[in-house]
């Protein structure tokens, strides 16, 4: 099933996010894909605020991911938020740990996933977003 959206703004965005992350459950991977400033952080950002994480977030470019303990349902949840940008290789993945990370319980966004399709597990959302315009963002959501 794909969705497409036009984001005018940054809340748009963060509101098409939240929308999105109702539907995530323990275990779920997605892919947030997008040029640098497309707005996959601004994505992510409007999913952690689901999860009542979002005073925690940060950007993990310099860490390559977080985690995040948040809420659903009033139930405790683990959201792990990875930044693929400087990894290089299956191999330099696979020495963090990646693979181990994503088949837990947690909800895990990568962002830069489209690097490593071949590593993310075949029932992956997937989320493009790209800059149409000084603040509009096309928002492509592919679920299995």
């Amino acid at each position: 099933m794909t969705k497409e959206y036009l984001s005018r703004s940054v809340e748009e965005t963060r509101e098409y996010a939240r929308q999105f992350a109702v539907g995530l459950q323990p275990g779920d991977v997605v892919s947030l894909s997008g040029n640098l400033g497309a707005g996959k952080t601004e994505f992510m950002r409007g999913i952690a605020q689901v999860f009542s994480c979002d005073d925690q977030l940060t950007s993990p470019s310099f860490s390559i991911f977080n985690i995040y303990n948040g809420r659903l349902r009033d139930l405790p949840v683990k959201l792990q938020h990875f930044d693929l940008y400087r990894i290089e290789s299956p191999l330099e993945l696979e020495g963090l740990g990646f693979g181990e990370y994503i088949a837990g319980d947690a909800i895990s966004v990568v962002e830069w996933g489209e690097k490593f399709f071949d590593e993310l597990p075949d029932n992956a959302k997937k989320v493009f977003i790209e800059a149409v315009g000084e603040s509009e963002r096309r928002i492509v959501i592919r679920e299995p």
